[in-house]
């Protein structure tokens, strides 16, 4: 199975589409924000430090983040695939994930794009927030993270689209067509 880069705004609903994929096909799962979250809710030295660029709806600094991955994508069985769910988000982290993929002997697969218009993505993150109490899920915080999606994460796309690994899905009010759509994509890329 290839690894999967699954990348969209914050909101596209990126780990509810990653959980089914990984059910689906036995993957691995990468989630870049439930390793940061476990960090912080341990107290360690990683998880205070990420705090401090969450709360205030930023990104983790490049090196932080690739040392955490490897070592997470080094634990998983081989073979299956993973799929990389909040990574990357800024052209240097994709370059740098290529890289350490391929000192494994690995590649990133394939991308898929999850657009989604940003007033359902902001009711969506509202309403996540009431559900799950993530302090980071406000109206403010959620705004800055529109911001650096927009400015430093959206042109990403343009770099995976050189790479020839680019596919979009576009929201259209359905979580089974959406998951129809991205199953097919995956079986003709398998």
């Amino acid at each position: 199975m290839k690894n999967i880069i699954i990348f969209g705004a914050p909101g596209s609903g990126k780990g509810t589409y990653s959980d089914e994929i990984v059910a689906k096909y036995n993957m691995g799962h990468i989630s870049t924000g439930d390793v940061l979250r476990g960090e912080i809710k341990n107290g360690t030295e990683l998880g205070n430090i990420a705090k401090g660029y969450i709360d205030n709806g930023q990104l983790i600094p490049d090196e932080l983040m690739i040392d955490i991955l490897a070592k997470t994508y080094d634990a998983l069985p081989k073979g299956q695939g993973v799929i990389f769910d909040g990574f990357p988000r800024t052209i240097p982290q994709a370059e740098a994930l290529k890289k350490m993929l391929a000192e494994r002997g690995d590649d990133m697969g394939m991308m898929i794009e999850l657009v989604v218009g940003e007033d359902v993505l902001m009711a969506r993150l509202l309403n996540r927030a009431k559900e799950q109490g993530r302090a980071d899920d406000n109206e403010e915080t959620i705004k800055k993270r529109f911001a650096v999606y927009h400015s430093q994460t959206a042109p990403l796309a343009e770099w995976f689209e050189k790479e020839g690994i680019r596919n979009t899905f576009t929201w259209k009010g359905s979580k089974e067509l959406m998951l129809s759509e991205i199953f097919a994509a995956i079986e003709e890329q398998k």
